[in-house]
């Protein structure tokens, strides 16, 4: 069984609390590296649970990454001279591009991690197992069903990844229904 590095996890782990720092979950007075740990631990957990994972480095340090490019002053060069081109290409992968209509980004994201190491794809499927939890009391009902909606969209294009995390966010869709009823 191959299983991460743990002076990886804790050069990446350390990366992103500072560049996330001040940051919280959205809706909440969590600090954002929450969210993170909250990746990261979905995707250890496949790891173990699938002893076929190559990279299990890359999907660790990705998961913890992940939202950095995207939301913080992190650029793609910096990830890549810190964590090799390949973490940075994934981290890239995994980052919306804000220059797109709202409605185009997430299918453009998901087509960009397709060109990518199925350890990124892991990613992607525990970011959004991590995310379906609770929603903001501030979301309507159609942003709640959408957001669902999402949910069942990268399931489709990244389930076959890892079975495990795929059988754990087929359970998060099930169980959110509940936040999209009237």
């Amino acid at each position: 069984m191959n299983l991460w590095t743990p002076d990886a996890y804790t050069k990446a782990w350390n990366f992103a609390a500072d560049a996330h720092w001040g940051q919280r979950v959205p809706g909440t007075e969590r600090p954002y590296i929450n969210h993170l740990g909250n990746v990261a631990m979905e995707v250890m957990r496949a790891i173990a649970a699938t002893p076929t994972v190559q990279q299990p480095d890359l999907a660790v340090q990705c998961a913890l990454l992940h939202d950095t490019i995207e939301d913080t002053a992190v650029t793609y060069e910096r990830v890549a001279s810190e964590f090799g081109s390949e973490v940075a290409a994934g981290v890239l992968a995994l980052s919306k591009d804000l220059g797109l209509p709202k409605e185009e980004r997430m299918a453009d994201s998901l087509e960009r991690i397709r060109q990518q190491p199925g350890e990124v794809w892991m990613v992607k499927l525990a970011d959004r197992i991590s995310n379906l939890q609770e929603p903001p009391r501030h979301w309507r009902q159609e942003k709640i069903r959408r957001y669902r909606a999402e949910a069942e969209m990268i399931l489709e294009a990244l389930g076959e990844a890892n079975e495990w995390l795929a059988g754990r966010l087929r359970d998060k869709i099930v169980a959110y229904e509940v936040y999209g009823e009237t």
